[in-house]
């Protein structure tokens, strides 16, 4: 094993005491025994003993002088980054890099960056993931994230007839098997009525659909996903769900069995066999509406006018990461991701240019920007309010 730097400074003090009075004979044996030891050439060890004795006749090496920073990007650098990355809710450095170039260009061809310098556009669109981590740190200092309460009842013994899936069977997996999970808005007072949102996911994909309803009784919740199905761009083939009543029914049975569409659940008390809407329920759900509570009329009109606007962002613009694979060594596991892209790039094998959209979806990021989202929540909130 090769020796570390310390070991190395280590071994050179050791000969510090017999360096000065040693003959020519006796360095040019210490030289060698130091570079079998270490490795180094004969002159960068005779360079270094002499330094170790010079910094111990001075009481110790000279400070060192601290480098000058080198800043390739100036603040209206990180203004810009700053503002594309809100744009997008927030995405860690790995999933805004593949973005910022599709969101500048967006940004740009709707007018928004009329003011900036396209140089300086240029500049941001070339930042390296673990840059855009650096300068973000700040604005993302202070964000926690909150904790909701679990709504899930187990269902009846209907559950025994619909087939377990873990989550260690989702790895190749085609577009259209989703998983979906009931997000309940009682504000952190379980007791009464209040409103709930459906959260679709599919697996292989990643595009993500909600819609709110009013309670979780069986009938409600089929209908809901029925009117989910026909927001995704692929034909649904299965359905997974946890044990929850509002679920595991006969009323949904027949639904799926009536459309050929599989219907599978996760192991009681194993949410990591539902992990990829679990993961939604937070950056989609929780994310956009909170952990407030929710339980009228209006508030569930102006919710179901926020999903489509969410689901703009998330599945258009919004790249996402999937899970390669996870190796342990000892205590530490080191995991390996893809290269992030957006639902939409990875649910049709060619994704259209904006001068020859296909059809209406292909052409919607091209029609759409981002910052959409974000102007028509505060109209939605200011018509709560």
């Amino acid at each position: 094993m090769e020796l570390t730097l310390a070991a190395r400074k280590q071994i050179t003090q050791a000969q510090l005491t017999r360096w000065p009075k040693a003959s020519r004979a006796e360095k040019g044996s210490i030289l060698d025994a130091v570079c079998e030891v270490t490795g180094w050439h004969r002159d960068h060890a005779r360079k270094a003993i002499r330094q170790a004795i010079t910094d111990q006749a001075n009481g110790g090496p000279a400070p060192r002088r601290p480098r000058e920073p080198v800043r390739t990007y100036d603040t209206a650098a990180v203004a810009l980054l700053r503002r594309c990355w809100a744009v997008l809710d927030g995405p860690c450095g790995k999933r805004l890099a593949p973005a910022l170039p599709d969101i500048l260009d967006n940004l740009a061809r709707h007018g928004r960056l009329d003011h900036i310098d396209p140089a300086l556009i240029a500049l941001v669109e070339h930042m390296s993931p673990a840059t855009i981590d650096r300068r973000l740190a700040p604005t993302r200092a202070g964000l926690v994230a909150g904790k909701g309460i679990a709504h899930t009842r187990p269902g009846s013994m209907l559950k025994d007839s619909i087939p377990l899936k873990t989550w260690a069977q989702w790895n190749d997996t085609l577009p259209g098997f989703v998983q979906i999970d009931l997000v309940g808005h009682e504000g952190g007072d379980n007791n009464g009525a209040f409103h709930y949102s459906l959260d679709a996911t599919d697996v292989a994909t990643g595009w993500t659909e909600t819609i709110t309803v009013r309670s979780k009784g069986e009938r409600i919740v089929a209908t809901a996903l029925e009117q989910l199905q026909i927001r995704f761009p692929f034909h649904l083939a299965g359905i997974h769900s946890d044990n929850g009543s509002e679920f595991i029914n006969h009323h949904l049975t027949r639904w799926c069995a009536a459309r050929q569409i599989s219907f599978s659940r996760g192991r009681a008390s194993h949410s990591n066999d539902q992990a990829h809407i679990e993961q939604k329920n937070w950056s989609v759900v929780r994310r956009n509406v909170g952990y407030y509570r929710y339980d009228t009329a209006h508030e569930l009109a102006l919710l179901n006018q926020l999903w489509p606007l969410v689901s703009l962002q998330v599945n258009l613009f919004l790249p996402q990461q999937r899970l390669i694979s996870k190796t342990r060594n000892g205590a530490k596991v080191s995991k390996l991701h893809d290269t992030a892209t957006t639902p939409w790039t990875g649910s049709s094998p060619t994704t259209p240019t904006c001068s020859t959209p296909t059809t209406q979806h292909d052409s919607r990021p091209c029609t759409t920007t981002p910052t959409s989202k974000t102007s028509n929540t505060a109209s939605l909130t200011s018509r709560a309010t």
